[in-house]
């Protein structure tokens, strides 16, 4: 079958290759036709290796998919062949770790990610787990279940760690898939201001966010970011801050900009150290907060939203073949648009 892999390390070394498919090898197995895979951020880093995590090459890239049951284990009572599905993306967790015990299998130090650690979706079939597969409601597209990862990044940073009050000040640093999920998100709340900050580069991002809820729009290089925020409100600063970038840079705009009381919360990866300090964050009593992947109530939540409409991932998308594989590298990477999705099946009679 067809795969994307990231074959060694070193920048560019990806390619589109001929690899075995997967076999039932656990009586829970699930095998799935890919209908649609997203490109991540993440595998973007590994594209480059510029990633600030391990890899475990030559891999398969590919966590956020969705396709069609085409074969099960001998107990999987859930699903059936022909079932339309999501994934999540932890291949291999302990199940027995406090982590694994209490839901937030999501922290398992022995989890292992599709496409970083075990081959993932951006490929013609992928083996999956009946535990951490959903069904995609009949309303909503293979393209749009295959967002249901990073919204459920979103939706965990926004909805779960956060605390939003209606009216509340909201400013999301990037603009890039994750962030624009979170301004989805924060909008479901009714904050009173939701102002996303990205660069020169990402205008037609910006524009996205626009779209997405977002009330103003600011280019880093063309105003002095924590200046204009402050000019608005009461003076004091936002009372949630979603960073959705990573940098230092960005981290350290969101401590000097974020109100007495407020909340930080860090989504976005960066491997630079810091390289300042954090006492503002004691000054203030402020709150700074990580946020990594999600679990099972999250996919069934945001599949809801999708399909009831609230919530809508397609308009920041553009979808390729996964012959053209690279262009739609290239394309995310240069910030043409948003987010890629690679259609690996080539068929006709079950798309969605």
């Amino acid at each position: 079958m067809k795969a994307v892999v990231n074959y060694a390390d070193g920048p560019g070394r990806v390619e589109l290759r001929d690899v075995p498919a997967p076999r039932i090898a656990g009586p829970k197995d699930i095998i799935i036709r890919v209908m649609a895979a997203g490109i991540c951020g993440s595998d973007l880093h590994m594209y480059h290796d510029s990633q600030g995590f391990p890899v475990n090459r030559p891999v398969t890239l590919g966590h956020e998919y969705s396709g069609v049951v085409t074969e099960t284990g001998p107990e999987v009572t859930r699903f059936r062949i022909g079932d339309r599905v999501v994934s999540e993306t932890p291949a291999y967790v302990c199940e027995s770790c406090v982590y694994c015990r209490t839901g937030l299998y999501n922290l398992c130090p022995d989890r292992r990610g599709y496409g970083v650690l075990e081959n993932g979706a951006m490929a013609e079939y992928l083996r999956s787990r009946e535990a951490i597969c959903h069904r995609i409601p009949d309303g909503v597209s293979f393209e749009a279940a295959a967002m249901t990862e990073p919204a459920c990044v979103a939706y965990n940073a926004v909805a779960h760690h956060s605390h939003i009050r209606p009216g509340d000040e909201v400013v999301v640093f990037g603009p890039g898939p994750i962030g624009l999920m979170a301004v989805q998100i924060a909008k479901l709340y009714s904050p009173g201001r939701i102002t996303v900050v990205g660069t020169g580069k990402d205008r037609g991002r910006l524009d996205v966010a626009k779209r997405f809820g977002a009330d103003r729009t600011l280019v880093a290089e063309e105003a002095d970011v924590v200046d204009e925020i402050r000019r608005y409100g009461d003076g004091f600063g936002p009372d949630l801050i979603i960073d959705a970038v990573g940098i230092s840079a960005t981290l350290k705009q969101s401590v000097e900009l974020v109100r007495p009381g407020g909340q930080i919360t860090k989504i976005g990866w960066g491997p630079a150290p810091v390289g300042f300090s954090l006492d503002p964050l004691i000054q203030k009593a402020a709150r700074l907060q990580g946020s990594f992947s999600h679990n099972w109530p999250m996919w069934e939540k945001v599949l809801l939203l999708m399909d009831r409409g609230e919530i809508d991932p397609l308009p920041m998308t553009k979808s390729y073949k996964i012959d053209d594989w690279k262009r739609a590298f290239d394309e995310m990477d240069s910030l043409v648009h948003a987010k890629s999705i690679l259609l690996p099946y080539s068929g006709e009679e079950e798309k969605g």
